[in-house]
């Protein structure tokens, strides 16, 4: 945004003032939230998996049905100024999360940049470094359990 002054509307702005465009601009597409989360029964301990719901587009880090994801995935959780501090799996770089918590966007954040490709770019996204529930048995999720740090580290894709 060269020449321009940046809107900071996410430092200004209530967030639960936001309009929806705003608050959804806020979503940096990391994608990491699409990836599937296990929580043991007994110690409630969650841990992340390398595997991502099938509408996921693996190449652009965009969801497929983003308007109707509700639809398709009853289960996909909406994250709202209401909920934004409630959801200690959202990484801790997710924008919603940190606006909520009072907290500055990191400098490759879009809205930092200008460029929606910046996440991607900076090695924040989970792009290349995930694979569709669909090429796998979910039956065997757990073979897919990755370190807490996978999606920080920086993945060489084909």
């Amino acid at each position: 945004m060269k020449g321009k002054e940046k809107d900071r509307f996410w430092e200004r702005i209530p967030m639960q003032e936001l309009s929806e465009k705003q608050w959804e601009s806020l979503c940096d597409g990391c994608c990491k939230c699409c990836a599937y989360k296990l929580q043991d029964e007994d110690t409630e301990e969650m841990v992340f998996t390398n595997v991502v719901c099938k509408y996921l587009d693996l190449e652009a880090g965009r969801c497929t049905v983003y308007d109707e994801r509700q639809k398709y995935v009853p289960d996909c959780i909406k994250v709202t100024p209401q909920n934004a501090t409630e959801l200690e799996w959202m990484p801790n770089t997710c924008a919603y999360k940190l606006v909520a918590n009072g907290e500055p966007l990191p400098l490759w954040h879009p809205l930092e940049t200008g460029d929606p490709r910046s996440t991607m770019l900076s090695g924040n996204s989970a792009v290349g470094k995930v694979i569709s529930e669909d090429t796998i048995d979910l039956d065997d999720i757990e073979d897919y359990v990755v370190s807490d740090d996978y999606f920080e580290q920086v993945h060489k894709t084909d």
